[in-house]
């Protein structure tokens, strides 16, 4: 492999969120834990992306930016390649990240009392971003077949005809579950959303992130319809390890909510992007692909190492290898039902820290959010303190 996925590189006093001491203890009470929380990776950029940044701060001066047809033509050749879905230069707007699409697009398109139906465990930030905008978030459980999730259509469809349901938040690849909705169920999804007048927006971050076997379908892409009625949002930052960059891709091929949705970001005064982002995207886009398989064959190796791990050390532990992300969802109700208890315990007996499963909402309980993305010897490390602190509950 070109890429030394394995070297650990030091993280800490770089003002990172998953790293920096005053976060941890913010977040855990302690800062005293190896992290594996924030969906971000412990590893080096693609080294074309480093070239383009350096290049470009080399430049010296720093003023303001805007984004020309090469930065549009990245987005759209990478999501014609890798997705076979074609798309025009008009349908994308910039957004500092899909969270703060999320919260525009509900400014934009709901009004108070509007419900948003989500399914759960879910991405924490969804019902956040709903409530914080004074809609209703109402919750389609994903059914929990031994580890593989399924939709519960006989209860979305009873919820989505709910006339104050206005919008469903699609979540795919499913965070933090890991599954990939198959076509079958994005079809069913997306009929049943056009005849009930929902809209979709859809997080797709993740869509990238996908192991052998498997293949992720964009909502928009199946047909026209479904393009009208939902806004994709992507991102190169879960891909490429640029959360930091903030830069996310709004896909709106209907030009009237397109408006509608600039009109929202020019009162938030958002359009201006950082000068190193978009050469970093550009780079990223055209120059990256590369590093991604090379990314991709390692997590891989680093999902299986979790499967062989807990069947050895915590044989009552249930872990379903993801089919997207780098997020394993680890079962440990087997050892403590009661949610916060867990992760109390694995945080102050084991030093380590994980997304508590109960931030995913209902569902979660027992469970933790395990971020993978990490060199294989870090990984082992966090598993066995993991390991030590819940063979000790009592």
């Amino acid at each position: 492999m070109k890429y030394n996925f394995d070297q650990i590189i030091d993280r800490k006093n770089t003002n990172s969120t998953k790293w920096e001491p005053e976060v941890l203890e913010e977040m855990f009470g302690t800062s005293d834990v190896l992290p594996f929380w924030v969906a971000d990776m412990d590893f080096k950029v693609a080294q074309p992306i480093i070239d383009a940044v350096v290049e470009r701060a080399k430049h010296g001066i720093y003023g303001y930016a805007v984004r020309t047809d090469s930065y549009f033509d990245a987005i759209i050749n990478w999501t014609s390649n890798r997705f076979g879905w074609e798309i025009e230069k008009d349908w994308i707007e910039y957004t500092p990240g899909v969270v703060p699409a999320i919260n525009f697009i509900l400014q934009t398109l709901g009004k108070s009392g509007d419900k948003v139906l989500i399914q759960e465990p879910v991405y924490y930030p969804f019902k956040r971003s709903i409530v914080n905008n004074g809609l209703e978030p109402v919750i389609n459980l994903l059914k929990n077949n031994n580890g593989k999730y399924e939709i519960n259509f006989e209860d979305f469809e009873e919820k989505i005809k709910d006339p104050d349901t206005k919008f469903f938040i699609l979540c795919n690849p499913h965070n933090p579950v890991g599954r990939i909705w198959s076509r079958e169920d994005l079809i069913k999804i997306g009929n049943l959303c056009l005849e009930n007048n929902v809209f979709v927006i859809a997080d797709e971050i993740h869509n990238d992130l996908v192991y052998s076997g498997n293949s992720h379908t964009i909502f928009a892409s199946i047909n026209e319809d479904f393009a009208m009625n939902s806004i994709t949002c992507t991102a190169p930052s879960k891909t490429f390890n640029l959360a930091g960059m903030q830069a996310s891709n709004i896909i709106i091929p209907d030009s009237k909510i397109m408006e509608e949705y600039r009109k929202t970001i020019e009162k938030h005064n958002i359009g201006g992007q950082n000068p190193l982002s978009i050469v970093a995207l550009e780079a990223a886009y055209n120059y990256g692909e590369e590093w991604l398989e090379e990314l991709l064959v390692y997590l891989e190796g680093n999902i299986e190492f979790i499967s062989d791990y807990l069947e050895k050390h915590l044989p009552k532990a249930r872990f379903k290898k993801p089919e997207a992300t780098y997020l394993a969802w680890i079962d440990l109700r087997e050892y403590e039902t009661n949610g916060e208890r867990l992760e109390k315990i694995i945080i102050e007996k084991g030093k380590v820290a994980f997304d508590g499963g109960s931030w995913f909402g209902e569902g979660g309980q027992g469970f933790v959010r395990v971020n993978f993305a990490c060199p294989r010897n870090l990984l082992k490390e966090g598993l066995s303190r993991m390991v030590k602190a819940v063979k000790n509950i009592g």
